[in-house]
């Protein structure tokens, strides 16, 4: 067997190296935000999609299960007493740091924030350490 610092996207498909030689499993659960349920394993694009929407749906520090890494501190930023405008260079930073811990993830770009009443809606790129591109359309990231 092959020792955990062996082991590459390109070998196996289920780690990824990280700095530090410490390694990421890129299949995972795939979670039905709608009931809440855990179903089949899922991987790649799929995986990441599911990563990107919960990690902006977590906020960091809120809960002991999750590392200090997981989550977005977009929260505090919606509910703050400062402008439309700074909140809209903000979410894009906020969002960008928090998927970038992620080690399939290299950058987060082409940001769009918009609003529709209380809600506040993100678009924006993915660019994966293989330069896939994976776009989102409107994630809600406050209402």
């Amino acid at each position: 067997m092959a020792p955990l610092d062996a082991l590459t996207d390109g070998t196996d498909g289920r780690f990824r190296q990280t700095t530090g030689g410490n390694r990421q499993p890129s299949k995972t659960w795939r979670l039905d935000f709608e009931t809440g349920e855990v179903r089949r394993p899922i991987d790649g694009e799929r995986a990441i999609r599911q990563f990107v929407r919960k990690t902006i749906m977590t906020e960091r520090f809120r809960y002991a299960i999750y590392s200090a890494a997981h989550g977005c501190e977009l929260e505090s930023l919606i509910g703050a007493n400062v402008t439309d405008n700074l909140k809209n260079e903000e979410i894009p930073r906020l969002v960008r740091e928090a998927l970038v811990v992620d080690d399939r993830i290299a950058d987060a770009t082409n940001f769009e924030v918009t609003r529709e009443k209380d809600a506040v809606f993100v678009s924006f790129e993915v660019v994966t350490v293989d330069d896939f591109r994976v776009g989102f359309d409107r994630l809600e990231v406050a209402t």
